[in-house]
């Protein structure tokens, strides 16, 4: 069974795990996939305790610290760069 929304006595409707087709606790954390208590893990190393899809944790295991040292990467390489080439005007224009 494909995972995603199904309708049932025209109430809301309800997600469906995309392992197992039981009804979903909550979306993956890295995935965003919905997932049923049986088919994921929790996080570990965070300040919140995420839920990881059984996929996601055979690719990339529970922890999240991948994730953040790339975001904190996005942000950092930058201005590392952006304050090199200042660094590099300062000292081109005292010569």
């Amino acid at each position: 069974m494909s995972g995603g929304l199904i309708h049932h006595d025209d109430g809301p409707p309800v997600a469906r795990c995309v392992r197992c087709g039981a009804v979903a606790a909550g979306p993956c954390a890295r995935c965003t996939a919905p997932v049923c208590g049986d088919c994921c893990v929790l996080t570990e190393g965070g300040t919140r305790v995420w839920a990881i899809c059984l996929a996601c944790e055979d690719r990339g295991g529970r922890s999240l610290r991948r994730g953040w040292i790339t975001f904190l990467g996005w942000i950092a390489l930058p201005i590392a760069g952006l304050a090199v080439l200042v660094a590099l005007l300062e000292w081109l224009t005292r010569r």
